[in-house]
C-alpha cells in the first residue's frame, strides 16, 4: 500500500529563505503523525505543501500514490483545520459544516444529513441551528473539525488547532482528537510547537529545525533517545552534558542527554551503586511545580537539574549527591 503522504527531497523557498530544505518522509495510512518544531522551523510550510496551498520548488509529493505537485487544493482528498477556525459568522453551525458540500453541488437534504452526522461525531448533536457567536472556543473548534470531516477526507491536516484553548480544555480535546482518529481510522497530520501535545497524541513525530527534519520516531524514541542536542533540549527538558563531563561521570565521551526525572538526590554519605553515575554539588535553586519539584544543583563542572516528587525538604545551599543509572545517559551526535 502506498503511503498516505510521501515527501521525496522536497524544498520550498521564499526569496533567499529555504523554509523547507530537502525534506523526505513517509506518513502511513491511518497514522496520527505530528510535525513538531519551533516557529519558523518549516512544519507549517510542509502542511501547506500537503494541502496544496504551497507548491514545492524541488522534490516530489504523493498523496496515496498520486502525484500532488501542481494539483490544486480542491482536487486533493485532504481537508485542513486551522487554528483560527475560519468559521462564517453569518451562517448557522449546520450551514458552516455543510458549506463545502454545498460548493460541491450536493443536494440540500443530503448535505444537511451529513452535517448532522459530522456534528454528532464531534459531540455537537443538536447544535445545527446555533450561531457560531453563541459557542465557546472549544465548541467552535469542534465545528471546524466537523466541517473538515464532513467531506470524508483521506488525510486530515490540523494546523495547531488547539493553540487558542485554555490548558484544561486543550487536554480534553487532545484526548477526544486521539479517540476520534482511532475510531475513524483516517490519517491525521498534526502541526504543533507543543512538545507534550505531540508526545501524548501522535503515533510518530517528525522534529523540525531550520527547514529540515532532524529526527523521526515514536514519542518514546525521540524523548528517550534524542539524536542531537537540539532534540534533547526541545523535546521535554534535558541536561545536555558535554563529552568531558559525561565520560568522567559514567558515560561515553560524547554529548549526552540525561533527563531530570532519571536523577535521584541523596545525602553526601550515601553509597552509590557501581552501575550509577554520580556527582557532588550544592543546591542553588528549589522550584515547586505542583506534583514535582525542580532542583538545580551546581556541580564542580556545570549545573545539573533534577526533577523529584513534591514534598522535598531540600533547601538552597544544601550539599547533596546526584545519582543516576548509567543507562539513562544517552550519547548523541555533535550537531546542534
Amino acid at each position: 500500500m502506498s503511503p498516505a503522504v510521501r515527501f521525496q527531497n522536497v524544498s520550498r523557498r521564499f526569496g533567499s529563505v529555504r523554509a523547507v530544505d530537502g525534506v523526505s518522509l513517509d506518513i502511513e495510512p491511518g497514522e496520527f503523525f505530528a510535525l513538531l518544531g519551533p516557529s519558523g522551523s518549516g512544519k507549517t510550510t510542509c502542511l501547506r505543501l500537503i494541502a496544496g496551498f504551497e507548491q514545492p520548488d524541488e522534490g516530489h509529493i504523493e498523496i496515496f500514490g498520486e502525484t500532488a505537485e501542481g494539483l490544486p487544493p480542491y482536487r486533493r482528498n485532504v481537508n485542513t483545520v486551522f487554528q483560527d477556525y475560519a468559521l462564517f459568522p453569518h451562517m448557522t453551525v449546520g450551514e458552516n459544516v455543510a458549506y463545502g458540500l454545498m460548493i460541491k453541488g450536493v443536494a440540500k437534504s443530503e448535505r444537511e444529513a451529513k452535517a448532522k452526522d459530522a456534528l454528532a461525531m464531534v459531540k455537537l448533536g443538536g447544535y445545527e441551528t446555533r450561531r457560531t457567536a453563541q459557542l465557546s472556543g472549544g465548541q467552535r473548534q469542534r465545528v471546524a473539525l466537523a466541517r473538515a470531516l464532513v467531506n470524508g477526507p483521506k488525510v486530515l491536516l490540523l494546523d495547531e488547532p488547539l493553540g487558542a484553548l485554555d490548558l484544561k480544555l486543550r487536554e480534553q480535546m487532545q484526548e477526544e482528537l486521539r479517540s476520534l482518529q482511532t475510531s475513524l481510522g483516517i490519517t491525521f497530520v498534526f502541526v504543533t510547537h507543543d512538545q507534550s501535545e505531540a508526545l501524548s497524541m501522535a503515533n510518530r513525530v517528525a522534529i523540525f529545525n531550520d527547514g529540515k527534519i532532524v529526527q523521526i520516531g515514536t514519542p518514546s524514541d525521540v524523548y528517550e533517545r534524542p539524536k542531537s542536542r537540539f532534540v534533547a533540549d526541545f523535546v521535554g527538558s534535558s541536561n545536555v552534558l558535554p563529552p568531558e563531563f559525561a565520560a568522567s561521570h559514567g558515560g561515553m565521551a560524547a554529548w549526552t542527554s540525561l533527563r531530570p526525572e532519571r536523577i535521584r538526590i541523596v545525602p553526601e554519605t550515601a553509597i552509590v551503586p557501581s552501575d550509577y553515575g554520580h556527582a557532588k554539588g550544592v543546591v542553588t535553586a528549589v522550584s515547586y511545580q505542583g506534583a514535582a519539584t525542580r532542583i538545580t544543583v551546581a556541580t564542580d563542572k556545570l549545573p545539573v537539574v533534577a526533577t523529584i516528587p513534591a514534598g522535598t525538604s531540600l533547601n538552597k545551599d544544601d550539599r547533596v549527591v546526584l545519582m543516576w543509572p548509567k543507562s539513562a545517559m544517552v550519547a548523541m551526535g555533535d550537531g546542534a
